[in-house]
């Protein structure tokens, strides 16, 4: 037989139990478990939207194609800019904002990915890189490099993040295409 004292604890034990279930889901959207890891991606795909067949031996007015693409799972609306730099082997890698060519601005919610196709020529008449459509001129001094014997410089594209208060900070995420521009027209 249950006594009145464990009769008591029982009824207790029960209602807080039962507490418990009918809060759980306000409790859940109060109290917020760890979230996997937040990063931005940016990446850089061949004419054939795959990791592979990027431009590299290329010519004067031949046009070329890849595929720019960001993302974001930084777990809320981020501001991003990519910028389009064109350096040589003897320039640093990551420089100022001022030796971009061409910029791509976007803003994601979190888990979307952003892509664009992006064509990229040089023009031997104007002395320039066009990207897009738009001509810049490159005053760039591309020496041979006797080891691979050519010349070589690099398409760059550096991704940039609105930082929350009032600028845009590198956010350590680039990829450069090594192009090939010893090959005859």
């Amino acid at each position: 037989m249950i006594e009145m004292g464990d009769f008591k604890l029982l009824y207790a034990a029960s209602c807080i139990l039962l507490g418990l279930v009918i809060l759980a889901p306000t409790v859940a959207l109060v109290v917020r478990l760890p979230e996997g890891e937040r990063f931005s991606e940016l990446y850089v795909l061949g004419p054939g939207h795959m990791a592979e067949g990027y431009p590299f031996n290329v010519s004067v007015n031949s046009v070329y194609r890849v595929f720019l693409g960001v993302g974001n799972h930084m777990g809320g609306l981020e501001d991003y800019v990519v910028y389009v730099k064109f350096r040589n082997q003897t320039e640093s890698l990551h420089g100022d904002v001022d030796e971009s060519l061409f910029e791509y601005r976007v803003a994601l919610r979190d888990s979307d990915v952003w892509e664009r196709e992006v064509s990229f020529s040089f023009s031997e008449r104007e002395r320039a890189l066009v990207v897009d459509g738009y001509s810049v001129a490159v005053e760039k001094i591309v020496a041979w490099n006797n080891q691979t014997s050519g010349f070589y410089c690099q398409l760059l594209f550096e991704l940039w993040h609105f930082d929350g208060v009032s600028a845009f900070e590198y956010h350590n995420r680039f990829i450069g295409l090594w192009l090939n521009v010893s090959v005859p027209t």
